[in-house]
């Protein structure tokens, strides 16, 4: 389920709406939106199966005129260091500066027929500012197949800060179009505060 809008009573309401620790959730985010006004906001809930256990957990994101907020509840199953069910909750401050890229990929059934402003069947959302960077490194080569010599390694790094899933047939349609919405206005955001 996700949930998007622009202010933040409803920001609080799409919190209550997921059901998920939403006092707990609330207040988290809000201590870390702070008396900033609220441009856009997403609220996407998500189970997993984890080996015999079902997990829930929640990620808000928050769009401030200044900065891009995410913050991440998990629950947590009885273990060795706590005798009782727990949950953990985090939340990051990132200035829209730093926020060096957002990718949307879409998913397109049956590409051939595809109409202007149809919706994709999924879309993933991935938003790195330089937390978190993923290094594939391979061995270079000159491109002589005889070739025995050491060239060292070439490699890309890719920021993978955050990545969110949302499909049609999982979350609903409009969880689908909530974060084609959201999307565009951290893009936005971060092309006007590129800008200035």
């Amino acid at each position: 389920m996700a949930k998007t809008g622009t202010t933040t009573q409803g920001l609080r309401a799409a919190i209550e709406r997921s059901g998920y620790y939403p006092t707990l959730v609330a207040e988290a985010v809000q201590a870390a939106v702070g008396g900033e006004p609220v441009v856009s906001y997403l609220v996407h809930q998500e189970t997993t199966f984890d080996a015999n256990e079902v997990r829930r957990h929640v990620t808000v994101l928050v769009l401030t005129g200044t900065r891009f907020i995410v913050s991440h509840t998990d629950e947590q199953a009885a273990d060795a260091t706590s005798p009782s069910p727990y949950a953990t909750t985090s939340t990051e401050s990132v200035k829209l500066g730093r926020i060096s890229s957002v990718v949307l990929s879409r998913v397109v059934a049956n590409p051939e027929s595809y109409t202007a402003g149809q919706l994709p069947r999924e879309v993933v959302l991935t938003i790195g500012w330089g937390a978190v960077a993923r290094l594939d490194l391979e061995p270079a080569s000159c491109g002589d197949p005889n070739c025995d010599a050491d060239h060292g390694y070439t490699g890309s790094s890719t920021a993978d800060d955050l990545s969110l899933r949302v499909s049609e047939a999982g979350d609903g349609p409009d969880s689908v179009r909530e974060t084609l919405t959201f999307a565009q206005a951290l893009s936005e955001a971060t092309a006007a505060t590129s800008t200035r």
